[in-house]
């Protein structure tokens, strides 16, 4: 399940690019698999492992990297593309992490910045306290509206120049999980919309599908903003 827009980020085959916060590498295998050089890097290790041998089943260029987004350990301008999905939400210090990623980004590339859209990230705050920090460790620290992210992305140099919202249909998913208990995975309602989600995922279906698109302008889960690096600093 793909969040960005590669086509958007304009990722090419040889290119160098990032996955920040890779989680399980689920980006960074399909940039792997369109031909680019990848570094899936996270801060934790289990995850990590998991990014590692999935990009192990693909021939290419790819690796997995221990590090955190506030002290990227690669020299600046040394990547062409950064994917950041879902991991902004989680850092304290947003702005030194953008700060990081505008610094590894090489003049001219892109950045696909992802997090959860504001109003159906305000409805599960509203329904559960167990699903934001302080509350839950490693949870949501902060709820971003639009112009807010792109407004962080300018102050470090990034051009914000395209942006959507993505998975019309995971919002209400995770209403349910918050009305009836976030680690409540068992109940019936929970367990058959993530039923619903999974035949969504490996079969696509096309109600499903028309589904998503009508519904992401409205409760897409989650937000996505690209910006470019320019090719000069601003005077």
């Amino acid at each position: 399940m793909l969040t960005v827009d590669y086509d958007r980020l304009g990722v090419g085959a040889g290119e160098r690019l990032l996955d920040l916060g890779a989680g399980a590498g689920r980006h960074a295998f399909e940039a792997m698999r369109r031909g680019a050089a990848v570094v899936a890097l996270d801060l934790d290790q289990a995850s990590l492992k998991d990014a590692h041998a999935m990009l192990e089943t693909l021939d290419g260029d790819g690796g997995a990297v221990n590090g955190s987004a506030l002290g990227l350990p690669f020299p600046d301008g040394s990547f062409d593309h950064v994917i950041a999905s879902e991991v902004m939400e989680h850092i304290d210090d947003d702005r030194r992490a953008l700060a990081e990623i505008a610094r590894v980004l090489r003049p001219g590339g892109t950045v696909a910045i992802t997090v959860p859209r504001w109003l159906p990230e305000l409805v599960c705050w509203a329904l559960s306290d167990d699903y934001h920090a302080p509350n839950q460790p490693g949870g949501h620290v902060r709820i971003y509206r639009e112009g807010v992210l792109a407004g962080r992305l300018c102050s470090v140099g990034l051009a914000p120049y395209d942006r959507h919202h993505a998975h019309g249909l995971h919002s209400p998913y995770w209403w349910l999980k918050c009305a009836v208990g976030v680690g409540n995975d068992a109940h019936p309602l929970v367990r058959g919309y993530h039923q619903l989600l999974v035949w969504d995922i490996t079969r696509r279906p096309l109600p499903l599908q028309v589904a998503e698109r009508a519904l992401q302008p409205f409760i897409g889960k989650s937000l996505v903003v690209y910006g470019r690096k320019p090719e000069q600093a601003a005077p």
